[in-house]
């Protein structure tokens, strides 16, 4: 579509829905929303020429050449936000992030998908996504702070009365129909407070805008009933961790290369899916942000850690799902929802590009579950397992040429430096486990 089509497009938009206020919202490479508000007097100048804003404090861009980054609105992307005022209403679009002189800022993580999925597109494949992404929900404190108490003791599939956060889940799904998700399913999960919904997938990249419009929502709308949203992939130690499973598809010529018939997979699958397998120690540090990532990964509870595939089985890193419908997928159960979806989609799909390139050979399937592979000691010793730590992973990750060419080498060695700093503040700091451990002995 061209500017000036844009420009009267968004301005009828604007002036239909009585909009006041515009939200530019992009992306940090750490994988948080920020934004710039603007009023609908200025939306014609920032489709124009973009809005400058200082770039100094985002995590992931004080190192571009210049400080000053401009944000290009992608009209595609604006909703309204149904939370707000309904006189003088609040809009949002998601920007793309340039130069001043115009150029490309290549560390703009949907930059770097856009490219990707324009790579894959060249060799005729379309990448489609979902993801299920679980969070808790926790009662807030008399100053409206959060705390690790659980909104509930519910469990896995559990109903009014005991599910108590049945309301904010009802809301927050209600909330995103309206900002024009397609909405599947919604549950409690197994852990006490843990919930899950699921929403239509869609090409790549809607989907990882998707994404982060679903963190906010749940976030806001959790906040407006009291309580508080947490997508930390381990909250609680006793209690299942949350993940962020996502659901892979690639179409050639229409045909989606992961449809099977009898649990026999095509070449091209099969060696998509190897070239997902070969990198995924490489990607974990970005699938798997965080220190308390790994606290789920090791912490059992449904969380995968064995780098393996297999059709229903929930323990290795990659199921293919069973069922039979139209969307056929693997799904990988690895990453959790406190990941940026851009940098995380465009290495997935960049890894499995690259399994088809260079033929890979996918492992043979892994049928063994949980239970069994940690009884059987060969079992153990053959099987690999993802980084346990976001040191181990941050290693893996310098170590993986597919990583640095997806992401460049700067912006891979920025987000290497900056989380390797956040591994030592963690290392530094004393922890009450060590004090209940070691203090009363030594």
């Amino acid at each position: 579509m061209s500017l000036a089509k844009n420009i009267i497009e968004a301005m009828k938009f604007i002036e239909a829905n009585d909009v006041k206020f515009i939200r530019l919202q992009f992306c940090d490479l750490f994988g948080q929303n920020r934004n710039i508000a603007i009023t609908a007097m200025q939306m014609e100048r920032a489709l124009a020429s973009g809005i400058p804003f200082d770039a100094s404090l985002v995590v992931g861009f004080p190192e571009s050449r210049d400080t000053d980054l401009v944000l290009f609105p992608d009209i595609s992307t604006i909703q309204l936000l149904p939370w707000r005022p309904q006189q003088g209403k609040v809009a949002r679009i998601i920007c793309d992030i340039r130069y001043p002189n115009g150029d490309i800022f290549e560390a703009d993580s949907r930059y770097i998908l856009k490219e990707t999925i324009n790579r894959a597109k060249a060799l005729g494949y379309e990448f489609n996504t979902s993801a299920e992404c679980e969070f808790y929900l926790f009662k807030q404190d008399e100053n409206g702070d959060p705390t690790t108490i659980p909104t509930d003791q519910a469990g896995y599939f559990d109903l009014a009365p005991y599910d108590r956060g049945e309301n904010t889940r009802r809301e927050i799904c209600l909330t995103l129909e309206d900002m024009g998700f397609e909405i599947e399913s919604s549950r409690h999960e197994a852990g006490r407070g843990q919930h899950e919904i699921d929403f239509k997938y869609d090409d790549a990249l809607c989907s990882a805008d998707k994404i982060m419009t679903f963190k906010t929502v749940v976030k806001t709308v959790a906040q407006r009933n009291g309580v508080h949203a947490s997508f930390l992939p381990k909250p609680l130690m006793e209690e299942p961790g949350s993940g962020m499973h996502i659901h892979v598809s690639l179409l050639k010529d229409g045909q989606d290369i992961f449809e099977n018939k009898d649990g026999i997979l095509g070449e091209e699958a099969r060696q998509f899916m190897a070239g997902v397998l070969a990198h995924v120690k490489g990607m974990t540090a970005i699938a798997n942000p965080l220190v308390n990532s790994y606290k789920r990964l090791t912490g059992g509870k449904e969380a995968p850690r064995h780098i393996g595939w297999g059709f229903g089985n929930r323990s290795p890193l990659i199921r293919i799902p069973m069922e039979s419908d139209e969307y056929y997928r693997f799904e990988l159960r690895g990453p959790d929802p406190t990941c940026n979806p851009y940098l995380t989609f465009a290495i997935i799909l960049a890894a499995g590009l690259e399994g088809i390139e260079k033929k890979m050979t996918l492992m043979d399937e892994l049928k063994l579950d949980e239970d069994e592979i940690t009884r059987d000691p060969m079992a153990v010793k053959n099987i690999q397992e993802l980084p346990i730590t976001l040191m181990d992973a941050l290693t893996e990750m310098n170590a993986d040429p597919l990583i640095k060419t997806v992401l460049g080498e700067d912006l891979a060695e920025k987000y290497i430096e900056l989380k390797t700093a956040e591994w030592m503040d963690y290392i530094k700091t004393v922890h009450p486990w060590e004090i209940d451990r070691y203090l009363l002995t030594y």
